[in-house]
């Protein structure tokens, strides 16, 4: 080989390096950290409520009461601190983006209300005395029963990705999402009964499962806006009521709407 053949093999050799540099830095970071906060509006299922008051004789349930939620936001999120509206937060961490799972800590502040104006059902024992009948569960009427400043689920949660659409210059992209999980609740407990209100505040009452489905959203690779239903089963326990405890479990569905932002962290891969 002459010099002319040696110098033109050194330069059809020398790109190859820079070639698999340009690939290495190429490589998508192997995690992926979110998180968002947003609104949201319930429906619950009618429930039974259980309250113990051993000092006072009682030991009786009011059957199927109905509740509902107070939004909050529908007056003006901007006219009230962002924390008296019914809102979500969600912090997120994508373990494996290429198989799109993640473990999520998921938090929803949800206000539970028993109906006012509603006749409910009493059975059990009332002063010693064994009782079945009606009464007028209104706070006019010395009855009030509040998860007023949260029926508050948290769980911690498992979430799986499927990728939709991706747009050439990943401007923008549209992501289905679905989770899982189970934690604690932490419901700030408020109520009158018989014209005897508690201690109201908060507390550790129990337990919720939940499973929840999003569309995501995401614009310029960082910021997303993320739309999701979710259905939760919580149990409370322990809830404070005067001289005594109370105890519900019911179901609830929700519609949600958050505002995130995401980056990559991790190693590369």
């Amino acid at each position: 080989m002459n010099l002319v053949q040696k110098v033109a093999l050194l330069l059809l050799l020398c790109p190859l390096p820079v070639i698999a540099q340009t690939k290495k830095e190429k490589k998508e970071r192997r995690g992926e950290f979110y998180f968002s906060w947003g609104y949201n509006k319930e429906w619950y299922t009618n429930s039974n409520v259980r309250v113990n008051q051993p000092s006072l004789n009682n030991n009786y349930t009011l059957k199927n009461v109905t509740s509902h939620d107070n939004v909050g936001w529908d007056q003006g999120i901007f006219n009230v601190p962002l924390s008296i509206p019914q809102y979500n937060y969600r912090i997120g961490y994508f373990f494996n983006k290429k198989k799109g799972l993640a473990f999520e800590i998921n938090f929803d502040h949800t206000k539970h209300i028993l109906t006012d104006g509603q006749t409910a059902r009493l059975v059990g024992v009332l002063g010693g005395r064994a009782v079945d009948t009606s009464v007028l569960f209104a706070q006019s009427n010395g009855f009030n029963y509040y998860l007023n400043n949260g029926a508050n689920f948290l769980l911690f949660n498992i979430v799986k990705r499927w990728k939709w659409y991706e747009s050439k210059r990943e401007h923008f992209k549209l992501d289905f999402l679905g989770k899982a999980g189970i934690g604690p609740v932490i419901p700030h407990v408020e109520n009158t009964l018989f014209g005897k209100a508690n201690q109201d505040g908060f507390q550790l009452g129990g337990w919720n499962i939940g499973t929840e489905t999003a569309l995501r959203g995401t614009f310029y690779k960082h910021v997303y806006l993320e739309f999701a239903q979710k259905l939760d089963y919580a149990r409370y326990s322990g809830l404070k009521v005067y001289e005594g405890k109370a105890k519900e479990a019911f179901l609830s569905y929700q519609l949600i709407l958050s505002l995130g932002y995401t980056f990559p962290m991790g190693k590369r891969m």
